[in-house]
């Protein structure tokens, strides 16, 4: 039979239930992590040296003093600035002022024995301890400044919090007064400049005066005469622009006129330039021209009145042609006079323009200048407004920048160590670790902990679920609480076999103290107790128990048998339960450590099938030792026992693979030693059992017959085997 393949495992999800189930069966390993942890919380504790903290509260403002300076306005006071309150935050804790905190409360000398260990502090290990105790925050939902100290003296803390607001509250004054004394010092010298460049500007204008002899009143109306310019300028451009557009007009009809012929010019002048005579003489010349058609056609083309009227027609074309002659050089007289209109007016706009540009060039500096004079007048009266207020400001209080709130409070009892809080913490962190402790452990434990376990790793049944605590059945009789338990695993058994010949079991295990001898001497008791005929071979001939459990002698037994010393009947020994037999192993020679494999052992097999019922065959485990195996291979039916979380499962694994190797018949799994108190995965298993007859044991009426029976069992307990055999 090929060795069976653990199946793939997949990713198990816990249910709640399984997590309680492992916090239950951990429960010593967190309940020692907790004290542990809790202890030392209360130890250390205990240990801390008390901490103090007193406070000092203060309201800090930006610079400004006590009473509004001359030309100051009033303004609304300045909303929340969290820029501003975290720069003084800075302020506070800078090096200038906890050195002079430390220069005036002597703390060097002050901290020596403390932090220095007898030495002489430096400056910079005091200013790092005097850090390290400060802590400056926003009281809350104000915008007020606290200043917290801490220290193992209430004074000391207090005395600290107080020096600072004061070192502070002076820094700030001192500072800000020192800022403004610089300024007035730079404001007085902008002055100064200012003043300089005036006179400068007014000297330049006296020179200016001089030079283009400007009086007094041509300064007054200087720039009322460039406005005439300007107005002149403005009124010859305009007449510029007329005349142009006059004479471009004339100068373009005649060129057009100029271009057509002298029939087209009889037909159109009168439209593109009306005259009466004009109009008059084209109206004749029509008039004759249609008398002469109608004439033509009653009296023909050489009658002496159609002739006549030829003769007047002719004299009307020499008239028209005479009058559009007369028409065009009056156009053209009419263009050279604009072209000379043209021309005087430009001539006349130059000469404006020059004008102006003269009486520019001749005003523009001087008022140049006196606008430059202007401003310097503004900015220096501008100036010597601010200087005598920042000067006025200097003599006025500026001591409402910083205003001590609350002066430092007594500490009424230590920030350190806050009991409450450090065994909160500890009995909170006591029950994580302890908690995380037991699930890293389960985590770790490759033990069998379930069925699921078995049935997914092992690819086998489970035929019985057997408790922890579990004695003998032969001492204990079939009303035991745990005889359930092995009546399942008989009648599982029972169901098992393929053909009822198959008689002969044997149970194995990984390794040693998995309680596969109990689990089989009990067995083999319960399908004694069901009628059957049974015996018991202890063949575990390396570590032999089965005598031990129904306290007999090892002297004789299977070794004899197999070595041909003994008969059967001369070894097999009987028990007080009439239908189990025991065959104890015996003494095992050195020189006989492969009897198992024997053809004698083989017969032996054979006659105690045809004898009995049911024969159970004891084992050692089958990791290292090849009895097991041997056996596995020669009996019918094999049931492995798996103790509950005490060998990894790749062990029981290869166990269950070594049996399938050697051809063994594996019907099955038995788990044994359940906790069924502490696991509710098996309780339904066995342990309704259990209740179920120790109940009905406590409802049965006090009997001395029962109590002499229940004195038997206490003069028996010491044969009872744990499941450690």
């Amino acid at each position: 039979m090929e060795a069976s393949k653990s199946p793939e495992g997949g990713e198990t999800k816990l249910h709640f239930l399984d997590y309680w189930r492992i916090i239950r069966i951990r429960k010593l390993v967190i309940f020692i992590v907790f004290i542990l942890v809790v202890m030392t919380s209360i130890a250390a504790t205990l240990l801390m040296t008390p901490l103090y903290s007193s406070r000092v509260r203060i309201s800090v403002e930006k610079d400004k003093t006590d009473v509004e300076g001359l030309g100051s306005k009033s303004m609304a006071v300045a909303g929340y600035d969290p820029f501003f309150l975290q720069t003084q935050f800075e302020i506070i804790t800078s090096q200038s002022i906890l050195d002079q905190v430390i220069e005036d409360l002597n703390l060097e000398e002050l901290w020596q024995k403390e932090w220095g260990g007898g030495q002489p502090l430096s400056r910079d290990q005091a200013r790092k301890i005097l850090s390290s105790s400060l802590d400056v925050r926003l009281s809350r939902n104000t915008s007020l400044i606290e200043i917290w100290a801490r220290s193992e003296s209430i004074q000391d803390a207090m005395r600290i919090a107080e020096k600072v607001a004061e070192i502070y509250r002076f820094s700030r004054v001192r500072d800000s007064k020192a800022t403004r004394r610089q300024g007035v010092v730079e404001l007085r010298k902008q002055l100064n400049e200012e003043k300089t460049n005036l006179f400068n500007v007014q000297v330049d204008l006296k020179q200016i005066r001089s030079t283009n002899k400007i009086t007094l009143l041509d300064e007054n109306t200087m720039q009322g005469v460039r406005n005439l310019h300007a107005e002149v300028v403005r009124e010859v451009s305009t007449r510029q622009l007329l005349a142009e557009e006059e004479y471009v007009n004339a100068r373009t009809q005649l060129d057009e006129l100029s271009k057509r012929s002298q029939v087209g010019l009889r037909a159109s002048l009168y439209t593109v330039a009306p005259d009466p005579t004009l109009q008059r003489i084209t109206e004749s010349y029509l008039d004759h021209k249609s008398a002469l058609t109608k004439l033509s056609r009653e009296l023909g083309v050489e009658h002496p009145t159609v002739k006549a009227w030829k003769d007047l027609i002719e004299a009307d074309l020499v008239e028209l042609d005479n009058c559009i002659k007369g028409i065009l050089d009056g156009k053209e007289v009419r263009v050279r006079t604009l072209s000379s209109i043209l021309t005087k007016v430009n001539e006349k706009l130059a000469a404006a323009k020059q004008e102006m540009s003269d009486q520019t060039s001749l005003s523009l500096p001087y008022i140049e200048k006196k606008k430059e004079e202007d401003r310097l007048d503004r900015l220096i009266s501008a100036l010597e407004l601010r200087v005598v207020q920042e000067s006025l400001d200097l003599t006025l209080s500026m001591e409402s920048m910083v205003k001590v709130i609350d002066k430092a409070t007594t500490p009424l009892k230590p920030i350190r160590p806050n009991i409450p809080l450090n065994v909160s913490l500890g009995i909170v962190v006591g029950l994580v670790l302890g908690v995380g402790l037991a699930f890293f452990i389960e985590y770790l434990d490759t033990s069998v902990k379930t069925i699921d376990d078995v049935e997914r790793a092992l690819q086998a049944p489970v035929l019985a679920v057997i408790p922890q605590n579990v004695g003998t059945l032969l001492f204990e009789g079939p009303e035991s609480p745990h005889a359930e338990a092995y009546r399942v695993l008989r009648t599982n058994i029972l169901f098992s076999r393929k053909d009822p010949t198959l008689n002969t079991i044997t149970v194995v295990s990984a390794g040693a103290g998995e309680g596969k001898s109990t689990t089989l001497f009990n067995l083999a008791t319960t399908f004694a107790q069901n009628g059957a005929r049974v015996l018991v071979v202890d063949s575990d001939l390396r570590r032999p128990s089965i005598h031990k459990i129904i306290n007999v002698s090892n002297s004789l037994g299977l070794t004899n048998l197999l070595l041909n010393q003994n008969t059967l009947e001369e070894v097999i020994q009987r028990t007080s339960l009439a239908s189990l037999d025991v065959l104890p192993s015996g003494k095992l020679p050195s020189s006989s450590m492969g009897i198992l494999s024997s053809p004698q052992m083989k017969a032996l097999i054979g006659e105690l099938k045809r004898r009995y019922d049911f024969v159970f065959f004891d084992s050692p485990p089958i990791m290292g030792i090849s009895d097991a195996a041997i056996l596995a291979s020669e009996v019918d039916l094999v049931m492995q026992v798996i103790q509950y979380r005490r060998y990894p499962q790749p062990m029981t694994i290869r166990a269950k693979q070594l049996i399938e190797k050697v051809g063994g018949n594996l019907i099955g799994i038995v788990l044994n030693n359940i906790n069924m108190a502490s696991d509710e995965n098996y309780y339904y298993y066995s342990g309704y059992y259990y209740d179920y007859y120790s109940k009905h044991d406590d409802d049965d009426e006090p009997d001395p017959k029962s109590s002499k029976k229940k004195g038997s069992k206490s003069a028996n307990a010491k044969l009872e085997i744990k499941s450690k055999y």
